[in-house]
């Protein structure tokens, strides 16, 4: 996922990149804690030093957090079962910051249930 379309993509909460070797958390959320923004960036970056690939935090139109996982075509390296494991140990260590995210994402970035623009 380049850059541009990160930046222009207003559910997208942050992203870490081994291809890259770059963090961006998306300025909309910029009200979050400091703390809760250091911490979604170690979580991501160590996720991605571990495992490989791309990991995307992101709002769906109902406002659940989603964590979506890429890979290059050609990267013999990313392993998707060690992936899929580590995704699903994440949202269990993290289940209370993601539902309060979530908490944060409807006051704040939804309009009566819609997203905001």
């Amino acid at each position: 996922m380049s850059n541009s379309a990160i930046e222009n993509d207003d559910n997208v909460l942050c992203v870490s990149s081994v291809y890259e070797q770059k963090y961006y958390f998306n300025k909309r959320f910029a009200k979050l804690p400091e703390i809760i923004q250091n911490e979604l960036q170690i979580m991501c970056v160590m996720f991605t030093e571990e495992v490989g690939g791309e990991l995307i935090l992101e709002f769906d139109e109902d406002g659940t957090l989603l964590l979506k996982v890429s890979c290059d075509e050609g990267d013999i390296l990313y392993d998707d079962i060690s992936s899929g494991l580590k995704i699903r140990q994440i949202q269990r260590d993290n289940n209370e910051l993601f539902e309060q995210l979530e908490q944060f994402y409807k006051a704040f970035c939804m309009e009566n249930g819609e997203r905001s623009n």
